[in-house]
């Protein structure tokens, strides 16, 4: 006989029951977004071992769905031992109140944002991730809290000394204004590095360099299509939102231009708006971008209704505007006739697999075509003195031709806007006039652009890679 009994130290996955409602407003098929669910469950570590769905016209406001459909799910969780009863929708503060109680304990009652925000939880990595995913979390808390030292409230009904302070109640104000402090101060802080990225965004933009961001729908295959491109070397995983923290990498074209590339959160549907709110200096760097890769799952069945639920974000952070290309990913994974129908139907998307490589190639010559799109074709002369300038022009310019002069470097390129402007006082050839060029053939000590420019550019150019 042992003296102490073994307990096996395994994780043991939370059994989970799905509850989905069809009230006849979503574009996705019920079955669909409850397979989405379910992924989402697994992701958090949980097994589904049941699934339960009604029809309404209107949520019951007591308990979201009907009395019936209510005793079926009590029913469900006796029959399946289960630990957590998930809803597809969000669920009222009370809802969840009148439907722990009908459950009962120790079973949870939770519904669709409750399980993204605690998926986001487990990913963050980097502080400003979990700051904004603590913001998000306490922002759907709040509501919700209730008084754990309720069963005090019975002593203000006695009378006399202590019971005018009503601690059960104040109690629970102490915690909500706790609750709201924290919030503010995440708020705060957020507001700080969100200035900080905001600054080196500015930077990037007044270096010249071509910004592309990569966003799609979860698990669509943005981080394997930046590792590819860049080789990165970011988590990737067959998982919904295995990464969150935005990660930014240079890129050489092969024409010569340098450009960054951003991998961004994944979006989904019905994504809590709290976290749109939360993840906004995140999602900034989508909006910030000269371009948008715009990545889908090519063998989801749902890919139009994907495609549609990340331009919504999209305009709802201010990014409509911006410049798309759809992109096509996991091309390796359809036959050759629904790549035909695709291309069908988009015909200006790129179609890849950033898995085997195919494809890469053609996506970045169109990132090339996108980047020189608005270029303008000049001649200049770069005094030699002027050195980070002529780095620049190899890095962020297409050149053309190129020569060593005994005046300095001149050179036929095509850039960009913003490095026109850069380059604009140093214009030379047959566009200027015989003075002007005579100007700058003999003021080879770099007064064509403003020393402290200069200075700032050298410092700012670092951050921005």
């Amino acid at each position: 006989m042992t003296r102490f009994e073994h307990h096996s130290t395994a994780f043991v996955p939370e059994r989970a029951i799905l509850v989905g409602v069809d009230l006849g407003r979503s574009e996705w098929l019920l079955e669909d977004s409850l397979a989405e669910l379910g992924r989402l469950a697994q992701t958090d570590g949980a097994e589904v071992v049941g699934t339960l769905t009604q029809r309404l016209d209107a949520p019951v406001p007591k308990t979201f769905i009907g009395k019936g459909k209510v005793d079926e799910v009590v029913s469900a969780v006796r029959a399946l031992d289960a630990d957590v009863v998930i809803f597809d929708d969000e669920l009222t503060p009370s809802q969840q109140v009148n439907l722990e109680k009908i459950v009962g304990e120790p079973t949870k009652i939770i519904d669709r944002t409750a399980l993204i925000l605690d998926i986001f939880g487990q990913h963050a990595t980097t502080r400003e991730g979990r700051l904004q995913v603590q913001l998000a979390q306490l922002s759907y808390v709040l509501p919700r809290l209730r008084g754990m030292w309720s069963h005090l409230v019975g002593e203000q009904t006695r009378g006399g000394i202590g019971s005018r302070f009503g601690q059960g109640e104040s109690q629970l104000e102490v915690d909500r204004r706790l609750i709201r402090k924290r919030i503010s101060t995440l708020k705060n802080e957020l507001k700080a590095l969100e200035t900080r990225r905001g600054v080196q965004s500015k930077a990037r933009w007044e270096s010249g360099v071509y910004r592309v961001s990569l966003v799609g729908y979860t698990n669509a295959g943005k981080s394997t299509l930046l590792n590819a491109l860049t080789g990165a070397g970011v988590y990737v995983q067959d998982e919904l939102f295995a990464t969150l923290d935005p990660t930014t990498r240079a890129l050489d074209l092969e024409e010569g231009r340098k450009i960054t590339l951003t991998d961004t959160v994944g979006f989904i549907q019905k994504l809590p708006t709290m976290l749109v709110e939360a993840f906004k200096s995140t999602l900034a760097e989508a909006r910030a971008a000269d371009l948008i890769l715009l990545v889908c799952d090519a063998s989801d069945p749902n890919y139009r209704l994907q495609i549609s639920a990340v331009c919504n974000v999209l305009s709802d952070i201010g990014a409509s505007e911006i410049p798309r290309v759809i992109v096509f990913n996991k091309c390796d994974c359809i036959d050759d006739e629904a790549r035909r129908a695709l291309e069908r139907d988009y015909p200006s998307a790129q179609f890849i697999s950033a898995i085997d490589g195919h494809g890469l190639r053609g996506l970045l010559h169109r990132i090339a075509r996108e980047a020189s799109e608005g270029d303008s074709t000049m001649t200049v002369c770069i005094p030699y003195g002027k050195g980070l300038l002529i780095k620049m022009l190899h890095e962020r310019c297409q050149i053309v031709r190129e020569s060593y002069e005994e005046v300095g470097l001149v050179g036929t390129v095509r850039a960009s806007e913003r490095m026109a402007k850069t380059l604009a006082p140093y214009r030379y050839g047959d566009e200027l006039g015989d003075t002007e060029q005579n100007r700058l053939v003999e003021d080879v000590d770099g007064q064509g652009m403003p020393a402290d420019e200069l200075q700032r550019t050298d410092r700012e150019t670092p951050d921005a890679m």
